[in-house]
């Protein structure tokens, strides 16, 4: 299904990975695993085709369903049922037959004969390739992914990135495709289509890479993990499940530790020794021969795996701003027929803490577009206080521009900021060296993250609108950020799925949507939380 030879991929300069070899066979379930920026959304696109490795080989035989971090595909006109179906090649063949049973009631019969003609083919090859099943099949796929008829029927220019990414999600997981290499499959999904999904992956027949970090999800359905080591350019293979490879990975580490730490003491003892012979020519060969074996000694060693580094976040105090730094009245969103919200008030006061809540759909995002001024409501308006900035993550990056540098996009975010300081900042974000100069663009989602996060805290924002900011994040990082939100001492609107980052935010009022309704926070919010 998909075999690696010798595999070595680069970005620019840097070595991700070298003598990379593996197979994935019907059945495997694969956690590629490893920290942010080690290189696992890069291999991911590498193994799917959309670029092309710096040497070795890549052997696909049946189709590959991939589902990026940030799915762009399709035609924007295009329907989002058409888009699932089309997995098979079933959407179009449905809307011929729709659009052949308008005509056959013409009023010219030309027409109507010609309509019958065709739908009779459509009908036909629908039927050849079992569409009536198929069609119920995607349904199901669909709802439990939380994507119903009124989403289903509308055209994928309309729809959020959030709903865009279950689109996808559900036309990989309604193809054939024999392999699925899937990054992040969860961000987006409310608490039952996870356990949905989980179920699916454990009982799907073909080969599945997954990149997650829903430790429920690899620890029931991957039975192999690839470890992807950046300091040491390597992918560690382990054939066992999730809770096998951490124990085993803690047993190499220390292995590895103490086979260096007595290579190292029988080393230095040679040297020591050798030292002490090379002051006498008699014994120059000897001590020749004593360094030689010191180095063999080491040099057959496995590299100690390095302690991976935590980008360190922590927002700076706010600028000054007023009592009320921000309100909204009467905001209202609708697209086309569908209506999102309506009458929301908000008042967003000096340092306070709001959670916005509701099922996906309900129009968190939205509002968070309107707040932060990048969308337009309907109705109402915004009413920005005295000293006002606001610091806006969006959850698709959209404050990233993907044709910029790194660096380009931090001096941007503060135009006061000189390029020693921006490094200062972009090196506590783990960007370092050439990675400042790397296209925005080729950036994986947890490296967006980071950018993004870093040109907020440049930003001096008192008002942070957060929405999902602990998306594709691995655990070190998201604790670094969720301790950061928790110590800020300006305002925040957060938009999350993320209990534990809720938590951490500690909020005083919530927001529930559609219905616009404020209420204090309590513990049964919590709850709500985990289930949208």
């Amino acid at each position: 299904m998909l075999a690696v030879t010798d595999l070595e991929i680069r970005v620019g300069a840097r070595l991700l990975m070298e003598d990379v070899a593996f197979r994935v066979s019907p059945g495997d379930k694969i956690g590629l695993v490893g920290r942010n920026g080690a290189g696992k959304t890069t291999l991911t696109k590498t193994l799917a085709g959309e670029t092309l490795p710096t040497g070795g080989r890549i052997d696909r035989s049946g189709e590959i369903g991939y589902l990026p971090q940030d799915p762009r595909s399709g035609d924007p006109e295009m329907l989002a049922r058409t888009r699932i179906l089309d997995a098979r090649g079933l959407g179009t063949l449905v809307l011929g037959m729709r659009e052949a049973s308008e005509q056959m009631g013409s009023d010219d019969p030309a027409v109507a004969e010609k309509a019958m003609k065709r739908y009779g083919t459509l009908t036909d090859r629908f039927t050849a390739l079992g569409g009536y099943a198929a069609e119920a099949e995607a349904a199901s796929i669909a709802s439990n992914l939380n994507l119903p008829d009124r989403i289903l029927d509308q055209p994928l220019k309309t729809l959020s990135g959030g709903q865009r990414r279950r689109i996808e999600l559900a036309r990989i997981l309604f193809s054939d495709a024999e392999t699925m290499i899937l990054d992040e499959p969860t961000n987006h999904l409310d608490a039952d289509s996870v356990v949905w999904l989980r179920e699916f992956l454990k009982n799907y027949r073909g080969g599945v890479i997954v990149i997650s970090h829903d430790v429920e999800l690899v620890g029931e359905v991957v039975n192999r993990v690839f470890y992807l080591d950046a300091n040491r350019s390597v992918i560690d293979i382990y054939n066992m499940g999730w809770k096998h490879y951490l124990r085993q990975r803690a047993a190499d580490e220390e292995r590895r530790k103490k086979e260096r730490a007595n290579a190292e003491k029988k080393a230095d003892a040679l040297r020591l020794q050798a030292a002490k012979f090379g002051a006498k020519a008699s014994k120059a060969a000897a001590a020749h021969q004593m360094v030689a074996r010191a180095d063999k000694l080491l040099a057959g060693l496995e590299e100690v795996r390095a302690v991976d580094r935590v980008a360190k976040l922590r927002f700076p105090t706010p600028a000054a701003c007023g009592r009320t730094p921000l309100q909204a009245s009467d905001l209202s969103k609708s697209y086309g027929s569908l209506e999102i919200f309506t009458a929301v008030d908000l008042a967003i006061d000096r340092g306070s803490k709001v959670v916005i809540i509701g099922l996906n759909g309900a129009g968190k995002t939205t509002l968070l577009r309107i707040l932060a001024g990048v969308d337009q409501p309907d109705t109402g308006q915004l009413e920005p206080g005295h000293g006002l900035r606001i610091g806006y993550f969006a959850q698709e990056h959209e404050t990233i521009d993907v044709k910029r540098t790194v660096l380009e996009n931090m001096v941007s975010s503060s135009p006061a900021l000189t390029e020693t300081e921006a490094r200062k900042v972009l090196g506590s974000f783990l960007f370092t060296g050439d990675d400042v100069h790397k296209p925005a663009g080729v950036l994986s989602g947890g490296e967006k993250t980071r950018l993004a996060l870093a040109m907020i805290v440049v930003s001096g924002a008192n008002v942070l609108l957060l929405d999902e900011p602990t998306n594709n994040l691995d655990p070190a990082s998201r604790e670094e950020i969720l301790d950061a939100l928790a110590h800020f001492e300006g305002a925040v609107v957060l938009v999350s799925h993320d209990p534990g980052a809720v938590e951490a935010l500690n909020p005083e009022r919530v927001l529930i949507l559609p219905d616009g309704v404020e209420d204090h926070w309590s513990a049964e919010y919590q709850e709500l939380i985990e289930l949208a």
